[in-house]
């Protein structure tokens, strides 16, 4: 083997690992061509955007396009390394900042999953006049406050049953379980959805006629079991943990399309796999909103150290998920 070939290829390789955090970063990660080498969340110029197209959640007039908590979390689906790269960005000022931001771009809501990580945000955003609306991801168990305490601590306007324990509590056979918690979640007064990964779920719930007030749907069956992933056919793609096929989107928005209820569509980019360059995240965004109800919205995770997530995705959002006729809110 010629050896400058050959150390031409380590440093190559070298230089791609050192880059790995920057190109893979997060669920709605928007490098491309607009790429802007800075942290974005501290942008405090020009005039609030007009609220986005809004749907429906109970009582509640929420955008179509909702900030995802998974980057706040440090939940990458890319690894470790990147896992605490989110984690070590978003303190509490970044994230406090993050969605006064999302709000001056027309997002009105965020879903969150960590009331002891986002009480203090919420409740600084609301001093300062901040009129989001916070949807909280939980399930019982020892690892998560109680329901009564999730209410009183982030004032939440729904409560949802984690999507991975669904499935699990589904899987074995103890659906009646999510179902105890969606009547827990009413009796708190604030409304009640269920997350799923695996469409069946959703599917079985609403054919069960559950008291649902809307559901979280996830464009990836990420749950599956070692037996169904053996039947799968070979994946042609790189995996890096989870298992996202293809087609599994539009398995999904058949469900969505089927049920009354109104759904919120998340990981549409699979965890920033759709995030190669601007081009692949607006055909995920218009995939997304035409194949997914006019009551339905997105949920997105972003990381915007590396350029203006907010902002592009606010962007689709109004392009693809603006309805005729809609007129805008503010």
């Amino acid at each position: 083997m010629d050896s400058g070939k050959s150390k031409a290829r380590v440093v190559a390789r070298r230089e791609f690992l050192s880059r790995l955090p920057a190109v893979a970063a997060g669920s709605a990660l928007v490098l491309g061509n607009k790429a802007r080498g800075a942290d974005t969340t501290s942008d405090d110029t020009g005039s609030p955007a007009a609220l986005l197209p809004t749907i429906r959640l109970g009582e509640h007039h929420v955008t179509r396009l909702i900030a995802g908590s998974n980057p706040i979390s440090g939940y990458s689906y890319m690894g470790p390394a990147l896992d605490r790269h989110m984690r070590e960005y978003f303190t509490p000022e970044r994230t406090f900042e993050f969605l006064r931001n999302c709000e001056r771009q027309g997002i009105n809501a965020h879903q969150f999953s960590r009331p002891d990580q986002m009480a203090g945000v919420f409740q600084r955003l609301r001093d300062g006049g901040s009129k989001m609306k916070f949807i909280c991801l939980h399930a019982d168990g020892s690892q998560y406050a109680s329901i009564k305490e999730v209410i009183q601590s982030t004032r939440p306007i729904a409560i949802v049953h984690h999507g991975g324990v669904t499935d699990r509590l589904f899987r074995q056979g103890k659906s009646r379980d999510v179902h105890d918690f969606v009547k827990r979640v009413h009796d708190g007064g604030v409304l009640a959805g269920v997350s799923a990964h695996n469409p069946d779920c959703i599917k079985r719930i609403a054919d069960e006629g559950w008291r649902v007030d809307f559901f979280m749907t996830c464009f990836y069956y990420l749950t599956r079991p070692a037996e169904e992933l053996a039947k799968m056919p070979p994946v042609v793609t790189l995996q890096i943990g989870y298992p996202f096929f293809a087609s599994d989107p539009a398995t999904m928005t058949t469900v969505i399309r089927q049920v009354d209820q109104p759904c919120l569509g998340f990981k549409i980019l699979g965890a920033g796999r759709l995030c190669a360059g601007d081009r692949k995240v607006e055909a995920a965004f218009k995939f997304a909103f035409e194949h997914i109800k006019s009551t339905d919205g997105v949920i997105v995770g972003m990381y915007p150290r590396y350029g203006d997530q907010i902002g592009d995705n606010a962007r689709y959002a109004r392009q693809f998920g603006t309805l005729p006729g809609q007129r805008q809110r503010t």
